[in-house]
């Protein structure tokens, strides 16, 4: 059974996601209140914080930028984010049942 905070739908994985900006690096944190928990060195000013966390995933992931989406959450720490058809799968995703 798949965690929480991930699921597939056609083909992409749907990631829920809780931001923590301005942090000393990029990583991963574990998982907080049923979302993957994401630390970013990036300000959440002017969407700075955004662009970080798709090219962090991109290339998490093995793919390009424009393979990853932000689906909700623009402003808010809280956010959804879509995958197409990654390479690469972070740590407790499980590949979608065929």
């Amino acid at each position: 059974m798949p965690a929480p905070w991930y699921h597939w739908q056609d083909g992409k994985l749907i990631l829920d996601i809780r931001v923590q900006p301005r942090a000393s690096h990029d990583e991963i944190a574990g998982t907080l209140d049923g979302r993957l928990k994401i630390r970013l060195t990036a300000p959440p000013v002017d969407g700075k914080a955004n662009q970080t966390l798709l090219k962090f995933l991109a290339k998490l992931c093995a793919v390009s930028k424009s393979q990853v989406t932000l689906l909700s959450g623009p402003g808010s720490r809280n956010k959804r984010v879509a995958i197409s058809a990654p390479k690469k799968l972070p740590a407790g995703v499980e590949p979608p049942e065929m």
